[in-house]
């Protein structure tokens, strides 16, 4: 017998070298509560229901002691979006504009949801979307 599908995601993970600069963007400019940090291997968000985890991809490849976590790691840039109103997408704006974060795109998708898109410190992609975004996607 086969298990159910997930019904979601509870953790997205993210790679950064420089973890610091990281913590200030996600936790200084975006907000998101730090709950897990070890100096030099990685910093834990929440995100709603779910974390964010930002590691930096060399300890990553790197045991981990005490635990039987495997290895892992990406090289070169990633992707994490966040939900947002349009509203808040607006506001999310300002708040880069005045960071001096560059606005890499904003743009309606053909079902009408908002999308903004940013970088990190790091060169990961940062959406801000509407949830509406996947509501009219159609089936593979």
């Amino acid at each position: 017998m086969r298990p159910p599908a997930p019904a979601a995601i509870l953790e997205t993970a993210l790679y950064a070298a420089d973890l610091e600069a990281a913590a200030g963007f996600y936790g200084g400019l975006v907000g998101l509560a730090e709950i897990g940090r070890a100096p030099g291997r990685h910093i834990f968000y929440r995100v709603g229901s779910g974390i964010l985890l930002i590691f930096n991809p060399a300890a990553t490849e790197i045991p981990s002691g005490g635990l039987p976590v495997p290895t892992h790691g990406a090289r070169g840039r990633g992707h994490v979006c966040f939900a947002a109103t349009r509203d808040e997408i607006a506001l999310w704006r300002a708040v880069f504009a005045a960071a001096g974060v560059a606005i890499d795109a904003e743009f309606d998708w053909p079902g009408g949801a908002r999308s903004l898109y940013v970088r990190d410190p790091a060169g990961n992609s940062v959406e801000f979307a509407e949830s509406r975004l996947w509501d009219d996607t159609p089936p593979p």
